[in-house]
């Protein structure tokens, strides 16, 4: 089996890392002011054609599913796959997925990325692969995820990084739909001290977007996925000239010089940074089209705009983070730096020297309408239940109380029992009289009118359909074009903030709805009413 490149991949002087100690961001930074490649431990398996390299860092993990290594057990001792046992697939790549995987002598839990040496051969990958290997040697902060160990077996490489046990940032802005603004604040600023740190060491991340920031335990992030880092200078000597006509990144975070002169800079971060803070604030990227040739003709064209209810002080900072110069950016050194941008108005009163240690603040559903923010006073983590049968009543139970305190007899007035006779004669006249009823699947209409259905502070109207089954049909009424609905499952909750709005949770979605007839309160007691019929009866 041909190797990738495999002197490269375990060639590497032993060293044992420091534990990484829970100091301040400017520690860390001068702790790597030379650019200069960490070196790491390795050894080899000579039971294959293709040495293994067994590169371990003895740092602490930072996932409380991760016991700290000791540097007695893990900066000497070869590791092969055998030595783990794997679990769950966290995330797939082009050519890598990443597992959950458990070491057997230790019980230490780690992420690891597994990437095949035939396709990374195939598709010429290797340079990325090193690249990544390389970048996350050097790292040394708590907001990025940390490179304990690699090794390599005939087949596939192996890089065991730290646990990032809540995972992604982007399932919660589409859970929430967007963040309020102290929720955004804070994860602004930690991505800006992870990105002054990441370019203190020459190093450009050029794909950084919410899919590759995680969160640890305590939700404080984790910036991954390094294979398409630059190193400044290290790249600029490998690669030579010309450059290649070609892009890496994602299109809505790309930015506008690696479009037009194909080139990156540490600038690009800032402009990536842009595209997530209006993210965070808005629940969407600011450059959105159909297909990625119209995203990049709005990025050239810096075509954008912000929805109502965008904070000023954030609207403030994104115009000045997405500038088509790189060159006057906020946070890039002709505009002062990194001290500028975090002079900020947005970023007033943020504790840098002791962001890593603050409590992550607790995210929960919020909307804004007419300049107020809405917050719910359930927290995301209620609806990441995994409940099991025997948690199942209790939970249903509880609900029930908090749903109806004073009427536990209330009759119903939308979920009435029909006779198949009665039903047939409604479903007729509901053909002939209703012209929503397509759109139902010939399930019976219990309640219907429209709403401003919220996706982050962005609204469209829709015409919401409570049907028995049950279900909660949404339609585009301009263009008569059913949309989707609102799942139902034993967790759904839902939530009157006023007359007017309105909140459904679902275990991955929070759906925030305006009634312009201010029919707020009553369609809450209808959907309460199908939820009891449906999920309350039999307990």
């Amino acid at each position: 089996m041909a190797s990738v490149n495999s002197a490269e991949f375990s060639e590497c002087k032993p060293i044992i890392h420091s534990p990484v100690s829970r100091s301040c961001h400017q520690e860390a930074m001068s702790k790597h002011k030379s650019t200069d490649s960490q070196p790491i431990s390795s050894s080899g398996n000579s039971g294959s054609s293709s040495k293994a390299s067994n590169n371990q860092f003895a740092s602490s993990p930072r996932s409380a599913t991760s016991p700290s290594p000791s540097p007695s057990s893990t900066s000497i001792l070869k590791k092969k796959r055998a030595d783990f046992r794997f679990g769950t697939i966290l995330g797939e790549g082009s050519y890598s997925e990443v597992v959950l995987a458990t070491e057997i002598a230790t019980g230490n839990q780690y992420a690891i990325k597994v990437l095949e040496k035939r396709h990374i051969i195939r598709e010429k990958k290797e340079k990325y692969v090193l690249r990544e290997k390389e970048v996350l040697s050097r790292l040394d902060h708590p907001f990025f995820v940390r490179l304990y160990f690699t090794f390599q077996d005939n087949y596939k490489l192996y890089f065991g990084l730290s646990l990032a046990k809540r995972g992604e940032l982007l399932p919660y802005i589409k859970k929430l739909g967007s963040f309020d603004e102290s929720s955004s604040r804070f994860y602004t600023s930690e991505i800006i001290l992870a990105l002054e740190y990441l370019h203190s060491m020459g190093i450009i991340h050029r794909d950084l977007k919410p899919e590759n920031i995680l969160l640890n335990e305590k939700m404080h992030i984790q910036i991954t996925d390094f294979g398409t880092a630059k190193i400044i200078g290290a790249d600029d000597k490998k690669e030579g000239q010309p450059r290649a006509k070609s892009f890496v990144g994602t299109a809505q975070y790309v930015s506008p010089e690696l479009l037009t002169e194909k080139s990156a800079t540490k600038s690009s971060d800032l402009w990536a940074l842009g595209c997530i803070v209006y993210q965070l604030q808005a629940g969407l990227p600011p450059f959105r089209a159909s297909n990625e040739y119209m995203i990049f003709q709005k990025i050239i064209k810096l075509e954008y705009d912000f929805p109502d209810g965008f904070s000023q002080t954030a609207r403030d900072l994104v115009s000045k983070l997405l500038v088509i110069d790189p060159s006057k950016r906020l946070g890039c050194d002709e505009c002062g730096g990194y001290p500028a941008l975090k002079a900020h108005p947005f970023l007033e009163g943020v504790d840098w020297e002791n962001l890593h240690e603050q409590k992550a603040p607790v995210l929960k559903p919020c909307t804004v309408v007419d300049g107020e923010e809405i917050h719910s006073e359930y927290y995301v983590d209620d609806f990441d239940l995994e409940l099991n049968p025997t948690s199942l009543s209790e939970y249903l139970k509880r609900i029930e109380t908090h749903d109806r305190p004073h009427s536990p007899t209330r009759d119903n007035k939308y979920v009435v029992d029909l006779t198949p006779a009665e039903r047939k004669q409604r479903l007729e006249r509901q053909g002939k009289e209703n012209k929503w009823h397509r759109f139902v699947e010939g399930n019976l209409i219990l309640k219907n009118g429209w709403v401003d259905k919220r996706k982050g502070l962005f609204a469209r109207r829709r015409m919401l359909l409570l049907t028995e089954g049950p279900h909660l049909y949404y339609v585009d009424p301009e263009n008569m074009v059913l949309k989707g609905e609102i799942p139902w499952s034993p967790q759904l909750k839902v939530e009157a903030k006023n007359f007017k709005t309105y909140f459904v949770h679902t275990p991955n979605r929070t759906y925030y709805l305006i009634d312009p007839e201010s029919d707020a309160v009553e369609w809450c007691q209808a959907i309460k009413e199908m939820y009891r019929h449906t999920y309350q009866k039999s307990i």
